[in-house]
């Protein structure tokens, strides 16, 4: 389990029972039955009581409706992956080769439900108050500023071009290379008078959402 005391040192959290670490890091795609799955229906659990107390006592002015909507931004999926990105929690992931091959750790629906069952783990292991401190740690000052979910970069680029009065984006493979279980997507962008913007990824799905995104950049710059 050495490859995992830089993750416990991210995390500041020392597994006492470092099997749990392995199962939550272990995605389906192993056929193996020990992976991630009953606790990440755990983890989900543990991060919403985490995150309402948390709420509950930051902003004791806020009506019911003010804190709902701050949970729901800060418990998402959307959240979740944003947060176990920035820790790197992708290159501690256990998958099969077919599906790191494919891009299985930068994927954002996999990262989050990691980063969910790994505090299934930590409240297995230590209880509630290690996996307080884990949560508080890592979602940091988002706690107290984010207020709506982040979006989806494709979404905010067709708002942002309907409310300019201009046709929806349009996206465009360019180019696929590579074999089939690890392809390369090359995908562009155009909307309105803008230039048009070129990205590549994994997926389809994530070249559009990455070339999105620069053209957001593009845009705001």
């Amino acid at each position: 389990m050495d490859k995992f005391v830089a993750l416990q040192d991210i995390i500041e959290y020392q597994f006492k029972d470092t099997h749990l670490l392995e199962r939550a890091l272990t995605h389906s795609s192993t056929n193996d039955a020990y992976n991630y799955q009953r606790l990440e229906f755990l983890g989900d659990r543990v991060l919403g009581l985490v995150i309402a107390d948390a709420l509950f006592t930051e902003f004791r002015g806020e009506n019911e409706g003010g804190l709902a909507k701050r949970h729901t931004a800060l418990v998402q999926g959307k959240t979740c992956s944003i947060i176990g990105q920035a820790h790197n929690l992708g290159d501690y992931i256990i998958l099969s080769a077919s599906e790191r091959e494919a891009g299985g750790n930068l994927n954002e629906n996999i990262i989050g439900d990691v980063m969910e069952s790994l505090l299934g783990a930590i409240y297995m292991d230590g209880g509630y108050e290690p996996a307080r401190k884990v949560v508080l740690k890592l979602w940091g000052d988002t706690i107290k500023t984010l207020e709506k979910a982040p979006q989806d970069p494709k979404t905010e680029l067709q708002e942002w071009a309907q409310a300019s009065g201009m046709d929806l984006p349009k996206y465009q493979v360019m180019d696929k290379q590579g074999p089939d279980h690890a392809p390369i997507f090359l995908v562009r962008v155009d909307v309105g008078t803008e230039d048009p913007v070129v990205a590549e990824a994994s997926s389809r799905r994530q070249a559009e959402k990455k070339v999105a995104k620069l053209m957001l950049e593009k845009i705001k710059s």
